[in-house]
């Protein structure tokens, strides 16, 4: 192995020493396994199905997971990779890698929307392994707590493939101030309209664009946003059953951080 590899590895080593493996097939399980312990010391957990991955999950906490994704019959990865994202589980936003034998852009779009953070195509060689595990664990994406989608920003999907300029300012990997607000209100509006629908997923995502707009507001020092962002932080801390939330006071509040965001210029020139 060259030495940028080994230089590589062990910069990834800390966010790889606990690994899940989900595969039907014991001889692919572990193959990878193996070539996982030869990269790095690192402990191994293998299941055969996505039901018993989420059992094993609840006494071990994956710092990765790789499963083994068959469009049809065996381990069907985009339904586990979504269960996981909106569980409970400690790891939920673990990185998740889908090993695919034929992939279809059924699958990647799905495998993406889904919440995974990159993919690998069988064959595939112990390179392309450590470009993923880079991906992963060297370039990590903000995380998006929303009502339909709950994952890594989807733009820079499987961007271990990646080799082109960033299209858009957004995606640079710290989010500027003005797309966090932006983009937090969008979810908090969303959400505000699943209150009945998803109300366990629309009070995690209320929370996490809250504690975000609070973080907003510290760094620019916007204390009107930091008071209104607080303001929302307390009502849904009384919140216990989600079933429960307000509509009105939800309304209030998301009306209330819904005037920080800024006008869409583009929007504005179309009126």
């Amino acid at each position: 192995m060259f030495n940028d590899d080994r230089k590589m590895i062990d910069r990834m080593a800390p966010a790889l020493q606990r690994v899940l493996i989900i595969d039907p097939s014991s001889a692919g399980s572990r193959m990878l396994a193996d070539l996982m312990r030869s990269l790095t010391h690192c402990q191994v957990w293998v299941a055969p199905s996505a039901g018993r991955a989420m059992e094993v999950i609840k006494g071990v906490d994956p710092q990765i997971i790789f499963i083994e994704h068959a469009d049809r019959g065996g381990v069907d990865g985009i339904e586990f990779t979504r269960r996981l994202r909106r569980s409970e589980a400690s790891c939920r936003q673990a990185p998740v890698i889908m090993i695919l034998t034929q992939p279809t852009s059924a699958s990647v779009i799905g495998a993406r929307d889904a919440g995974v953070h990159e993919f690998l195509r069988k064959p595939f060689t112990t390179g392309d392994l450590l470009k993923r595990l880079a991906a992963v664990a060297l370039k990590p994406r903000d995380w998006v707590e929303a009502v339909s989608y709950v994952g890594p920003d989807r733009r820079r999907f499987n961007s271990g493939d990646y080799q082109g300029t960033l299209r858009r300012r957004s995606d640079a990997r710290a989010t500027p101030e003005r797309g966090r607000i932006v983009q937090a209100v969008k979810i908090l509006k969303s959400a505000a309209g699943a209150l009945e629908s998803d109300p366990v997923q629309a009070l995690r995502a209320m929370k996490a664009q809250g504690a975000d707009l609070q973080s907003v507001a510290v760094k620019t020092g916007n204390m009107k946003l930091a008071a209104a962002a607080a303001d929302f932080h307390r009502y849904l801390g009384t919140v216990v059953d989600p079933r429960r939330l307000d509509p009105a006071q939800v309304a209030y509040h998301v009306a209330a951080l819904a005037t920080f965001a800024p006008e869409d210029t583009a929007q504005k020139r179309v009126a």
